[in-house]
């Protein structure tokens, strides 16, 4: 089952080829405790996606804003990191998934070197997660169907930006709205052909509790490939 984010932030679950049933993301005992913590407790999981599941919905209902707020970091031509904030809009067992434009920087950083690196932080629950892994497009079923989502405000804005590109004031940014507000006046605002998804599939994800006196508890998770197991290691904070 897929995890779908909404655009208002909440989750819901559509249909996709998952080989795993939806309610095993949440009926395992080890990762059932959102707070208080005591050792060996989220240490105990033994599959990272279903770990993942159970943070992010303490996440949802601990952190005041945008939960699903992730860094992603990518390296330019010379091998030089990037990193910026993204939103995650849905995970699966197949990884990590964001939308943005195909041309902006992160775009033509991802077409040259397609690796990523995600990191989540939710200053509430005093959790980090971090993953790594190869980066593929979504199919354009799903991108469409996520656009077909967003607000018809966002949907417009998605054609008048010409993301990472120079812009010589904010008024030519808002002709450029208005410009397609009346090209789109009528009927559905078809996707860009240059917004696309991306997804992180993940092999290698860590996760991080905070501990008193610096004493954190760091759990990583390996895989050769995607269709491999996991394999769990305890690191030394």
């Amino acid at each position: 089952m897929f995890h779908y984010i909404e655009s208002g932030g909440t989750t819901s679950d559509r249909p996709t080829r998952a080989l795993w049933v939806p309610r095993a993301m949440s009926d395992a005992a080890p990762i059932e405790h959102p707070t208080g913590l005591t050792g060996g407790d989220f240490t105990a999981a033994d599959e990272p996606l279903r770990l993942f599941a159970a943070w992010f919905t303490d996440a949802k209902q601990s952190e005041p804003v945008h939960p699903e707020a992730m860094t992603l970091a990518t390296v330019d031509a010379q091998g030089l990191p990037n990193a910026r904030m993204v939103l995650l809009k849905g995970f699966d067992e197949r990884g990590f998934v964001f939308y943005t434009n195909s041309e902006s920087i992160k775009g033509h950083e991802l077409a040259a070197a397609p690796k990523a690196a995600l990191t989540f932080y939710w200053k509430s629950l005093q959790r980090q997660v971090r993953a790594r892994g190869q980066v593929e497009a979504v199919s354009p079923t799903e991108a469409d169907a996520y656009f077909a989502s967003r607000s018809r405000m966002a949907q417009i804005g998605a054609w008048a930006s010409k993301q990472s590109a120079a812009l010589e004031n904010r008024h030519a940014f808002e002709k450029a709205i208005a410009r397609f507000t009346a090209k789109f006046a009528i009927g559905t605002v078809p996707r860009p052909p240059y917004w696309v998804g991306y997804r992180v599939a993940p092999h290698e994800i860590e996760f991080w509790q905070e501990r008193p006196f610096r004493l954190h508890d760091r759990v990583a998770f390996t895989r050769a490939s995607p269709n491999a197991p996991w394999t769990k290691t305890r690191l030394y904070p």
